[in-house]
């Protein structure tokens, strides 16, 4: 009788036992710690987090006109520039961090990315990581500030062709053509000179079987091709202290207008 008695009260037990539930695999997605949804997805995207400044990763080599295989590390310009359209468009991204390290790649996609970040209206701060190489330059310079790691170098060389050339004047009219643009813009956006570009470009004993010169870390700062050598904590302490100074402007204005009134 005991032993019935047991079994039925095991039975009604058991009966009012919730059953485990399984989680939603969405669910705790959109739960995990941010930290998590990092080391094991590698992902930049924190929804907990929000922030008023976009982050932009040029790395491996720019991709141009000319598709490259697959085993390349490459950043695609006809990605980059939508984003640079939608940061302009958006209200809530106030500045833009633009991190970099890229051995160069294409001229035109490298100078198309370059003259768009230097148009923007909001304010803009490079860093570079690893390496800033060839058109590389042009995109690190084209921020309102710049930083270099200490131990990230820079590779200043002349612009080359891929592929066969014709050994034609027209063709060395036209790459001289392309260097010019390369030169004017890093001169616009820099603190170095025309000649000691130039200088750069052309030296010869620094690389193997080329020409050009490599700098490394705070080099391009003293050639002032670089404002500052930094880390990530600078630039961000930067950039913040750039869009603050914005948002503070307009209000100038308005004060100083209504003074005038």
């Amino acid at each position: 009788m005991r032993r019935e008695r047991t079994v039925r009260q095991g039975h009604h037990v058991g009966n009012e036992a919730e059953e485990p539930q399984v989680p939603d695999q969405r669910q705790k997605k959109r739960h995990q710690d941010p930290g998590e949804n990092i080391q094991e997805f590698g992902s930049t995207k924190i929804p907990t987090a929000k922030s008023s400044i976009h982050t932009m990763v040029i790395i491996g080599q720019i991709e141009g006109h000319v598709v490259l295989p697959s085993q390349n590390k490459t950043t695609k310009y006809e990605h980059v520039i939508p984003q640079l359209v939608a940061i302009e468009e958006s209200k809530d991204i106030k500045g833009l961090l633009l991190i970099l390290n890229t051995v160069g790649g294409d001229v035109e996609a490298g100078l198309a990315l370059a003259e768009m970040v230097a148009s923007l209206s909001k304010p803009s701060v490079s860093l570079v990581l690893g390496g800033g190489h060839s058109i590389g330059v042009p995109v690190s310079v084209a921020t309102d500030y710049s930083f270099i790691a200490a131990t990230a170098t820079m590779t200043i060389h002349p612009i080359r062709m891929n592929g066969m050339v014709i050994g034609v004047p027209q063709t060395y009219e036209y790459l001289d053509k392309m260097q010019d643009r390369v030169v004017n813009f890093v001169t616009m956006h820099s603190h170095i000179s025309d000649h000691d570009f130039r200088k750069l470009m052309f030296t010869t004993g620094e690389l193997a079987r080329d020409i050009g010169t490599i700098l490394v870390g705070k080099d391009a700062v003293d050639v002032g091709l670089i404002d500052e050598v930094g880390g990530i904590d600078k630039a961000l302490r930067h950039l913040e202290g750039m869009i603050a100074e914005q948002h503070r402007k307009p209000r100038r204005a308005r004060t100083e207008k209504k003074e005038v009134q």
